[in-house]
């Protein structure tokens, strides 16, 4: 018979359908598919949850078998301080990673933050996605979603002019960040930058592709650009200091909230301003990400927003507003 003190890991693939659908330049999905793991000892339960990416090569079956692929480990005591090296970054590394955090956590009698020795995150507006469409289509969904005070819009490169014009219109008063998703080329760089300086967008996240972004060096940017499938952990920054002007920070990128915090740090020693993002996920993957917010000019944690529905003991959205995790959700 297995002890009780002997750690213990599940995992399993899960779920949630998507209110609609979720367009970006790649393509559209109508349900989000999580892999969540949870590792147990002394009858107490910590959970984690990430989001495969196939842009990264990444399956949620091969996601699940990666992290199955550790239960010897866990059961001989790995801990999570081991686990940065056992595992490479991605989304494997983060549900577990997390939930060694949340496990930690109970274990300890405090919140994670405290845990962590990281100040409380308290209520943050997050953006909120309108999804890449025809210029009428998102400016209906932009119209809709006016009263919101931070918007953040797709786009995918032909058009892109008309499509946050059309947004602009549609919401006057939104503070407006925009992502390419890489679907800009050399060539229409430059006039979609003008575009959206033209309309009052803040940041413009990831207009070339990673890899094929030097450009963004050799150009005056007229509003700040912000790195997201170029960037992924610490090691990743120094090189881009001449291209961007923020990263984007998000979990399953980083392999788990213990790389974010220290990424955070070094991104902001780097003088970069800092972007928490999220893929579209349950409350489950956003609670840890809640703990970067402080360090963060921009929230991006509307996940649950986009989904039919969250689950139990999710995220509390006022509005814009996203509250810190309660307990019985993580951490």
């Amino acid at each position: 018979m297995t002890s009780s003190k002997v750690p213990a890991l599940r995992s399993q693939i899960e779920r949630f359908p998507i209110a609609g659908s979720f367009t970006i330049s790649r393509g559209a999905k109508t349900e989000a598919v999580t892999v969540v793991a949870e590792v147990s000892r002394d009858g107490l339960t910590g959970r984690g949850e990430c989001v495969p990416y196939p842009r990264y090569g990444e399956t949620p079956e091969a996601t699940l078998a990666a992290i199955q692929a550790m239960e010897d480990a866990v059961r001989g005591g790995l801990d999570r301080e081991a686990l940065q090296a056992a595992m490479k970054p991605g989304a494997a590394r983060n549900a577990l990673d997390c939930a060694f955090i949340d496990l930690e956590a109970k274990q300890a009698g405090l919140r994670a933050w405290s845990l962590l020795g990281r100040p409380s995150p308290g209520e943050r507006t997050t953006a909120f996605t309108i999804s890449l469409g025809a210029p009428e289509t998102m400016a209906a969904a932009a119209a809709k979603a006016a009263h919101r005070p931070l918007l953040k819009i797709k786009l995918g490169g032909e058009g892109d002019a008309a499509r946050i014009a059309a947004v602009r219109k549609a919401a006057p008063e939104s503070e407006l960040i925009v992502d390419a998703n890489e679907a800009w080329a050399e060539a229409n760089l430059e006039a979609n930058l003008a575009a959206c300086a033209a309309a009052g967008v803040t940041l413009v996240e990831q207009p070339l592709p990673a890899g094929r972004d030097h450009a963004l060096a050799r150009i005056k940017r007229p509003l700040a650009v912000c790195a997201d499938e170029s960037v992924h952990d610490r090691g990743s920054l120094a090189p881009l200091r001449d291209r961007y002007d923020a990263v984007n920070i998000k979990l399953d990128k980083t392999g788990g909230l213990t790389e974010a915090l220290a990424m955070a740090d070094a991104a902001q020693a780097l003088g970069f301003e800092i972007m928490i993002g999220c893929m579209v996920a349950t409350s489950l993957s956003m609670a840890p990400a809640t703990l970067v917010t402080p360090q963060a000019r921009f929230v991006d944690l509307d996940g649950p927003l986009l989904l039919a529905h969250d689950r139990n003991h999710g995220l509390r959205y006022d509005g814009s507003l996203v509250y810190p995790p309660e307990s019985s959700l993580w951490g």
